[in-house]
């Protein structure tokens, strides 16, 4: 049976976009949704008085958020076509929900920005820009939605789209598709629909089923952050020793020179063995467990590369870091590093300046951050850490920031 490629994206916009309408929208056109969930929102559509489906509905999980009209946690919603399987992750517009964007958004390979086409570009349609060329998000596609409120307008669009591209070529996004959508009539989401014959372009549905994202691993660079040591010590498994994880990015070949890190120890790969049996090559993302020519002192935590492709090893690292937690930063104090499968203490000891998301201006002469504040900051850890910029290698270029006390994680943060 043929493994069906996933595609994760996230949808972002300000409050009353149609963010919830586009996802039922791509929910209900692709036949995912149960007859007795469509009779339920048909029901539930019909008490407030409204006519036709309300497919919002389908993705406001929140009684709460149904009853004030606006999306405000981070929803998942999966569905699959013939072509492709898809998790949504469906992000609050409000600006003090920074943080729950980030989190759905750090690992997407799409993000979806939705315009209303009757207001153009907003400070929020750049903020969410921003956060997700920040969390490396490698395709946008900007749709620009209730084209049906301004006539199904060409110049209207153009128009938007041409003020958009001027805002990210300051940004680093390998491809910005823009698409005229109605969400509410359904014109270019899932079918083309009759009102725009002037665009000729890809629906939204084509793009997400057919847009590419093999790249988006990062296929170069051998990355296998250890998370167990295999050593069974019975019968005829007595002398095995294995290291078990998932390889974060790059391929390995038995026979392959490695060095493990941050000891510097080297040997090379024995065996690649899997639970359907050995492999002569694995590639990201399996997961394997490797044997060595040598017998090492490996422990959780450690990475295991190529010899001839070494990552940064250093205590003292600069990232870009979003505080996630209601109790402020406080300089000085010791927190936890959770870095790959490594955990170890951390001291954020300075703070460049902060990025005003909406403006992306940048604020210095900081001592503290409050929560959804994102800032470039330094750090120094108790044991040396290997990673990459998060640009170049987002499994070895992030991390997350624990409270030591309470266990709670306070920041999520990009190597730079």
């Amino acid at each position: 049976m043929k493994n069906i490629e996933l595609l994760r994206f996230i949808t972002a916009g300000s409050v009353d976009d149609g963010k919830s309408t586009l996802i039922g929208r791509l929910l209900h056109d692709s036949k995912s949704i149960f007859e007795d969930q469509l009779s339920a929102i048909e029901n539930t559509t019909k008490k407030r008085g409204l006519s036709g489906v309300d497919l919002s509905l389908l993705t406001d999980g929140l009684q709460a958020e149904r009853e004030q009209g606006i999306t405000i946690d981070v929803a998942y919603r999966y569905f699959a076509t013939p072509k492709r399987k898809f998790i949504i992750a469906d992000t609050p517009g409000h600006e003090q929900y920074t943080r729950n964007m980030v989190t759905g958004a750090s690992t997407a390979n799409l993000a979806i920005i939705l315009i209303d086409a009757r207001r153009g570009v907003l400070t929020q349609t750049r903020r969410h820009a921003y956060l997700a060329n920040l969390v490396g998000i490698p395709h946008l596609v900007v749709a620009v939605n209730k084209m049906d409120l301004v006539g199904y307008s060409r110049e209207t669009f153009e128009s938007i789209v041409k003020e958009f591209e001027g805002f990210a070529s300051g940004l680093d996004i390998k491809s910005i598709i823009p698409i005229p959508i109605s969400a509410l009539a359904g014109d270019n989401v899932v079918e083309r629909g009759q009102n725009m014959p002037w665009y000729k372009g890809e629906t939204l549905m084509g793009v997400l089923e057919n847009i590419e994202i093999d790249h988006d691993i990062n296929l170069e660079d051998f990355r296998f952050p250890v998370q167990w040591i295999c050593r069974p010590q019975t019968g005829e498994w007595h002398d095995f020793r294995g290291y078990m994880g998932r390889i974060e990015s790059g391929s390995i070949r038995v026979g392959d020179e490695i060095t493990v890190l941050p000891s510097g120890k080297t040997s090379k790969i024995r065996e690649i063995a899997t639970y359907d049996g050995p492999l002569l090559e694995a590639m990201a993302p399996q997961s394997v467990t490797l044997r060595l020519e040598d017998e090492l002192d490996i422990s959780r935590g450690d990475m295991i590369v190529k010899s001839d492709n070494l990552p940064k090893l250093s205590k003292e690292f600069d990232a870009m870091l979003c505080w996630l937690s209601e109790e402020p930063l406080e300089m000085g104090k010791r927190y936890l590093i959770k870095h790959a499968t490594k955990t170890a203490k951390i001291l954020l000891n300075r703070i460049d300046y902060q990025v005003n998301v909406n403006t992306l201006e940048k604020e210095e002469g900081l001592d503290s951050l409050a929560m959804n504040d994102i800032a470039k900051i330094g750090f120094r850890v108790q044991q040396p850490l290997a990673s990459d910029s998060y640009r170049h290698n987002r499994s070895t270029g992030s991390f997350i920031v624990i409270d030591e006390v309470t266990n709670n994680t306070v920041a999520a943060g990009m190597m730079i």
